[in-house]
């Protein structure tokens, strides 16, 4: 991989690449279908800094890009004018230009604008021998001066002109006249009819010929209103059917998908509200209308649902919210289609196109055909275009398998090139469809398209294997009849994986969503560094291949340094578990790499400080005066944070004068009520030494609520911490003590109420998967609630509180519980609630504390959001947190203290509607550090060295899998 910070990087690396003879290959967004994005080459990834709009015309309706600019951010800054670029695939959020110019895509919109090749006006492109150039269309007495100029520009030119009169008659007759022809080269683009255009041939050539440094693109004019036809069909034929008479209806979209996409969505426990506005059938259009007006907008949705003759289920969406619901339900089409343990959901036929007018019986030969095979498929696409996207169960693991695949992608080129189809109508030929070009074109243009990348690329070093005498269908499978995944012992169970830990690194595939700048929370380390590396698809990847290595040398396995380096920046948020369509679950996958990676070796200073924080806080706890003097004091504190392997620009959190649990042993039982349910509350590390103002804010909620509360009988912990640094075999101790000490509640059905995100995540999440087998794991995995959850299934009637309120919901909350129980309540309160779409925090546990790059890209994530909105928010809003790491996160880099849910509901219930923070929550129970006397501060400092000591001679030498 190389990452070009400028032009004259691409050009050096270039030049090694021609000095080694090897291949190149640029690389976008890298969610290409067809194995274009994919190669044994040096990858060019244009993404992390040649990504600048360089100028929007309004005017002219242009923009000047480089090639790693998003599509949406393109299309940001073309809103502010009124404009948009019209090509808007499913990965809008995080594919590139250059990998839109090089795939040639096209999206939902491309009815009104057309596709990438519509909207191109010049490419600056650069070819593997060093010559740059300026493409575009060009007049003849352009291509004299270019010709005079002699050199290899010259030479190019020369040679397209005298291949474009050699096959100009059969460019014209074999090229199909559909809307959505993407197979092969574009040499209709350089007939005189098209203004012999070298900037459109080069669209869609997937990085075969050259490398794009900069475009000059098309904008559009984008309809500031928008109208919503929903039409249901019993299937998509049907649907596909109806198209003709809805395209000369003022369209800018119309799309489809069928009941499978539903019946997925099921399946992956997703529940899009859009789906509640869909009319009764088994396959949806969807017609998008545009106007100055919603009035405009809606007249022309509703004379469109008008002229349809074959649906009886229409209905017309007008409202902005409620149309978004409904496209969601589209989006979500490509991501949540492969069902680990059901079906494999790929993209082995993947995008034909014929004409919309023959669409319904083509998919009704193509539904023939998937059956015939075996497969089973979800349907969706452009149908307004013609073009079909689908995911089929394929079999490429086994020689009958990949031959059964073989066979069925052949009749189905037969089958598109008897409707005058294209192979491709989107995501391009790459190697999976390539070798099938003779049937569309016939093997003189197939001779045509070799001398194409010729006159670019003569010594084929541009992507080879793609597009021209590309590799077979079925070589280079990511499986393939010989991936044999060793057998291995692991501390989780990973129970929904058939093969455990190998099937659970292989669920991803690869559609991206870990590269989106903004939107959810996974992954916040791509957010902040930009490498593929850092996505939860890079590190997955990683894991597969260390997985596949093994095969041959199983020495590798657990000790492969390239998967530490990668996972050394996931922050463990399990923002992948919430976001990826396939849920991987990468906190989990890297703490069962760590603790095979560090078995009977030490880990760093910072595990054994941090990761066993339980028990270092229940020392401290005794004597919080001197631990926080030996945290917080000078000299001492920076001997001890370097002893602990901690940022020295890191604040430890200060003791608590006094613990939360004797506090609720001696005041707790009188504001009891005997005759309420019993809930247990769990007394988290955090709560119970550092925030114990939390837990007495909980206690009173509870007890308000006509709650009896209960406290584990000694003191326990869920281990969070230690997954962050691989120390199972200590949290499965930690985790079974808990068991043992809440089986009579848990058997009794009795909730436990937690009040950290993190910990509760443990019993929900970690705990089935490390005891799959225990009944009592899965029973107190059922009964562990948030308290917002806890509150509203038991019908609470929250105090009011008319304020303002900012609100930082953390990862594992989201990932693992689901945050609406805690939105629901905050509104049932009455808060105006703003919810940033600030990802992680980056404080993520013990993450951000560490020093060197963990503590930078935990900066950098909290400013990416929550950080500078919290410092813009008025001091009479709330800022509410419910988790521990996210409180001091926004504590250490602003003004403010965040409040805790129960710590708000405490202050409604005392304060009543106009309630003000006061001193009780902001200042909790910190007991500051004394001055320290000479005594002290030598006695302070004899500790930190001790534990410095301690630190490093520290090893967990009984972390061994077990089963």
């Amino acid at each position: 991989m190389v990452i070009p910070r400028n032009e004259d990087d691409v050009l050096a690396a270039l030049e090694v690449c021609r000095l080694h003879e090897v291949p190149v290959l640029a690389r976008g967004c890298g969610t290409g279908l067809a194995g274009q994005s994919v190669n044994e080459a040096v990858m060019i990834d244009f993404s992390k800094y040649l990504n600048r709009i360089i100028e929007v015309d309004p005017d002219r309706r242009t923009a000047r890009v480089q090639p790693g600019v998003i599509c949406d951010q393109l299309r940001e800054a073309a809103a502010v004018h009124g404009l948009t670029f019209a090509p808007d695939p499913a990965t809008h959020d995080r594919c590139t230009l250059g990998g839109m110019i090089g795939n040639n895509s096209c999206g939902t919109h491309s009815v009104m604008g057309g596709k990438t090749v519509d909207n191109v006006l010049a490419l600056d492109a650069l070819t593997y021998d060093g010559t740059r150039m300026r493409l575009g269309p060009t007049t003849p007495q352009d291509f004299e001066s270019i010709v005079r100029a002699a050199g290899r520009a010259a030479q190019i030119h020369r040679g397209l002109a005298e291949l474009r009169d050699r096959y100009a008659q059969l460019i014209r007759d074999r090229y199909p006249a559909i809307p959505r022809r993407v197979s092969g080269y574009n040499l209709d683009d350089l007939l005189p009819e098209k203004g012999f255009d070298t900037a459109k041939a080069l669209v869609g050539s997937e990085s075969t010929c050259a490398l794009v440094l900069g475009a000059t693109v098309r904008l559009v004019p984008d309809p500031p209103r928008h109208s919503l036809l929903v039409a249901a069909y019993p299937d998509a034929c049907a649907a596909a059917d109806a198209v003709p008479e809805l395209l000369d209806t003022e369209l800018i979209a119309l799309e489809c998908f069928d009941a499978g996409v539903i019946s997925n969505l099921d399946a992956h426990d997703v529940h899009l509200p859009g789906t509640n506005e869909l009319p009764p059938g088994g396959a949806w259009l969807l017609a998008e209308y545009g106007g100055d007006t919603q009035q405009e907008a809606d007249a022309k949705a509703h004379a469109a649902a008008r002229v349809l003759s074959t649906s009886d289920n229409v209905s017309v969406e007008s409202d902005p919210a409620r149309q978004s619901d409904i496209w969601e339900v589209r989006r979500s089409t490509i991501e949540y289609t492969r069902i680990p343990g059901r079906h494999s959901g790929l993209a082995g036929w993947e995008d034909a196109a014929v004409a919309p007018e023959r669409l319904g019986d083509y998919l009704r030969d193509y539904c023939a055909l998937v059956e015939r095979s075996g497969y089973h498929t979800v349907l969706f696409g452009h149908f307004g275009q013609g073009c079909v996207h689908n995911r089929l169960d394929l079999d490429i693991a086994t020689a009958d398998g990949i031959d059964r695949f073989r066979r069925f992608i052949d009749e189905a080129g037969d089958l598109v090139v008897s409707y005058g189809g294209s192979l491709s109508g989107e995501h391009g030929d790459g190697q999976l469809r390539a070798n099938q070009l003779g049937k569309m074109f016939g093997p003189e243009l197939v001779r045509a398209f070799r001398e194409f990348k010729h006159l670019f690329d003569p010594d084929g070093r541009m992507n080879p294997g793609k597009v021209v005498d590309p590799y077979r269908p079925d070589q280079n499978l990511r499986l393939g009849p010989d991936y044999r995944p060793p057998s291995v012992r692991t501390h989780f169970a990973f129970p929904e994986d058939e093969k455990g830990f190998a099937d659970g690194v292989n669920r991803c595939f690869g559609i991206g969503k870990c590269r989106r700048l903004s939107g959810g929370t996974m992954c916040p380390s791509f957010m902040v560094t930009r490498e593929e590396q850092h996505t939860t698809r890079g590190r997955s990847r990683l894991l597969f291949e260390m997985m596949r290595g093994a095969q041959d040398d199983p020495r590798r396995l657990w000790r492969d340094e390239a998967v530490k380096e990668a996972l050394d920046l996931c922050l463990s948020c399990k923002g992948c578990k919430g976001d990826c369509p396939v849920d991987v679950d990468m906190a989990t996958y890297k703490a069962e790499f760590l603790a095979h990676y560090y078995a009977h070796r030490l880990r760093p200073r910072a595990a054994y400080a941090l990761g066993l924080i339980p028990l270092w806080a229940r020392l401290a706890g005794r004597v919080p005066g001197a631990a926080n003097t030996l945290t917080h004091a000078p000299v001492v504190n920076g001997l001890a944070k370097r002893a602990a392997g901690v940022a020295k620009e890191r604040e430890a959190p200060g003791f608590a004068s006094r613990r939360f649990g004797p506090w609720f042993a001696e005041r707790a039982p009188n504001g009891a009520s005997p005759d309420g349910p019993e809930v247990v509350l769990w007394p988290d590390t955090f709560t119970n030494y550092f925030a114990p103002e939390v837990g007495i804010s909980a206690v009173e909620v509870l007890q308000a609520a006509g709650f009896t509360v209960r406290l584990p009988r000694r003191e326990l912990c869920c281990g969070r911490p230690l997954y962050d640094y691989g120390m199972l075999s200590t949290a499965k101790r930690w985790l079974r003590a808990a068991l043992e000490e809440l089986r009579e509640p848990i058997r009794a059905g009795t909730p436990l109420v937690g009040l950290e995100p993190s910990c509760l995540a443990v019993f929900r999440d970690e705990l089935v998967n490390l005891f799959p087998h225990d009944m009592d794991a899965r029973r107190l995995a059922q009964q562990s609630l948030t308290l917002s959850e806890l509150l509203t299934r038991h019908g609470y009637q929250p105090p009011q509180l008319h304020r303002r309120a900012l609100v930082q919901a953390h990862c594992h909350h989201q990932a693992v519980m689901g945050f609406d129980a805690e939105l629901d309540l905050l509104a049932a309160m009455g808060l105006d609630v703003e919810r940033p779409d600030s990802g992680c925090c980056g404080m993520a546990g013990s993450f951000g504390y560490e020093h060197g790059e963990r503590y930078e890209v935990s900066l950098k994530a909290g400013e990416r959001v929550i950080l500078p909105r919290v410092r813009e928010t008025p001091k009479d809003t709330l800022v509410i947190a419910d988790g521990f790491s996210c409180r001091e996160q926004i504590a250490q880099g602003t003004d403010r203290r965040p409040l805790h849910l129960a710590q708000v509901l405490r202050m409604a219930l005392h304060e009543g509607p106009e309630g003000t923070p006061g001193d009780y929550p902001e200042r909790g129970w910190y007991e500051p550090p004394p001055r320290a006397d000479k005594a002290v501060a030598l006695t302070a400092a004899a500790a930190t060295a001790g534990a410095a000591l301690l630190l490093g001679a520290l090893r967990d030498r009984h972390d061994r899998p077990r089963q």
